[in-house]
């Protein structure tokens, strides 16, 4: 059984023509460097919203007028590096409420790194303003939240590109081409997801005064407002299900929307989960620290499973899926991947793609996720493809709402220890008035919850 490992340089021309040749099959066009020159605006400047927001001038030359956020560190730097990055190199307009930067400004697309509680919210309203959204998963952090996004981009004809990036990841591309779609596995009946990183905070730091230089009422908006107990940049947030969907909602929602993706999936029938706090329970934290949930469909079931304590089942893939089929075995994660015949068929290994060569800034960035940089770019190369070309993203609202709703549907299952089938056509989950009424959450004060129907 032979190992299968590609030249690095012939991988990156090969994978670019592959790009290249699936968008002109699918659309029929080619991207034109001379296109108008975008007004665009960044609503949460934190790590990954700048990271997002500096992918898009690596690929296109756009003018980046206003930014926001409710931390006015966060908004000076980033208007700072802004300025340095852009061709202009002017400074955007700071803003530190999204509502005055979205009134103040004609836009044409809006990039949305804040954090998750916001998401369906300021995509609405960004799309009401008439602008196109790149935004961040998960979509929402109810249900119903991400069903308004979806209409409200449909209603008002505007592109959604969802941060769900394995989409346009060079080495997973390939996979899909390759493997699945040629059909090497076979009959598939079985996938299993995991996450197993350390992720969840266990802290229990002290209540403290509010720093001048943010907003904490406005940063905490629709949700319930905590105890301020130091800044909840990076990962503190997370893990508080106030403000997010857990780790279910933060990692499963990448590796299922993969998965969907490869298999060509839509909605599950079936969603079933049990966990909690098995092992942590010594901090604040209150998102579950091991969980595990079952998406069913017709022949399939899709298994995630996370721990955030000791080791990974596999310590080459501690964030990962597995695709089963009768004549083979798929494991693939941000990394790589691994095509496992049964029988004597030939073993194929991809790498990631770097693109250091090609964009050495990659190099200077700090917290950079370098394995990822490719996709988000592909990401929005594709996303103003889909704008110029009136065709749908790759990561459409849609999908992103899927696959961000069935993480939340597990995190009720968990929550009410049965299984539900939801209705996507009706917004209910079948013969569970309990769990409907969980499919949207309250506001708090007089923030609006902008599902209407």
């Amino acid at each position: 059984m032979a190992d299968f490992h590609l030249n690095r340089r012939k991988f990156i021309q090969s994978t670019a023509a592959v790009l290249s040749l699936s968008a002109l099959q699918a659309n029929g066009f080619t991207l034109d460097s001379n296109k108008k020159n975008l007004s665009v605006a960044l609503i949460g400047a934190g790590w990954y919203g700048k990271s997002d927001l500096f992918r898009l001038l690596q690929v296109r030359e756009v003018n980046v007028v206003a930014v926001c956020d409710v931390d006015r560190n966060h908004l000076e730097e980033a208007g700072r590096l802004i300025s340095e990055r852009q061709v202009s190199k002017k400074v955007p307009k700071l803003y530190t409420d999204y509502r005055k930067l979205l009134a103040e400004n004609k836009l044409d697309l809006v990039v949305i790194g804040s954090p998750d509680h916001w998401h369906a919210l300021q995509a609405i309203a960004a799309i009401e303003a008439g602008a196109h959204v790149y935004l961040q998963k998960p979509v929402s952090v109810d249900v119903l939240e991400g069903e308004a996004v979806v209409q409200a981009a449909r209603k008002h004809n505007k592109k959604v590109q969802v941060g769900t990036q394995r989409r346009s990841t060079p080495h997973l591309i390939d996979a899909k081409e390759n493997v699945i779609d040629k059909g090497l596995l076979g009959k598939i009946s079985h996938v299993e997801m995991c996450c197993y990183f350390h992720m969840r905070k266990n802290g229990n730091p002290p209540e403290e005064a509010v720093p001048e230089f943010l907003d904490y009422e406005l940063w905490t908006g629709p949700a319930p407002l905590r105890p301020y107990d130091g800044l909840p940049h990076g990962s503190w947030w997370r893990t508080f299900m106030e403000y997010g969907n857990g780790i279910t909602g933060d990692m499963c929602v990448h590796m299922f929307d993969t998965v969907r993706w490869l298999l060509q999936l839509k909605w599950p029938k079936r969603i079933s989960a049990n966990g909690g706090i098995y092992v942590q329970k010594g901090g604040k934290s209150n998102i579950a620290d091991t969980q595990t949930a079952v998406f069913e469909y017709d022949e399939l079931n899709c298994v995630w499973q996370h721990r955030t304590w000791g080791a990974p089942a596999d310590p080459a893939y501690p964030w990962a899926f597995i695709i089963y089929g009768e004549k083979g075995t798929l494991k693939g994660n941000t990394m790589k991947y691994e095509f496992i015949p049964i029988g004597d068929g030939e073993r194929i290994v991809k790498d990631v793609v770097f693109e250091r060569e090609e964009y050495p800034e990659d190099l200077k960035e700090p917290r950079i996720e370098l394995n990822a940089a490719p996709a988000n770019r592909a990401q929005m190369r594709n996303l103003l493809s889909a704008i110029e070309n009136n065709h749908l993203p790759v990561a459409d609202i849609e999908e992103g709402h899927i696959s961000s709703a069935s993480c939340i549907l597990a995190n009720i299952s968990m929550e009410l220890n049965r299984p539900l089938e939801y209705d996507p056509v009706k917004k209910i989950c079948v013969n569970d008035p309990e769990a409907t009424k969980l499919l949207k959450r309250n506001y708090r004060g007089d923030w609006k919850h902008p599902y209407k129907g």
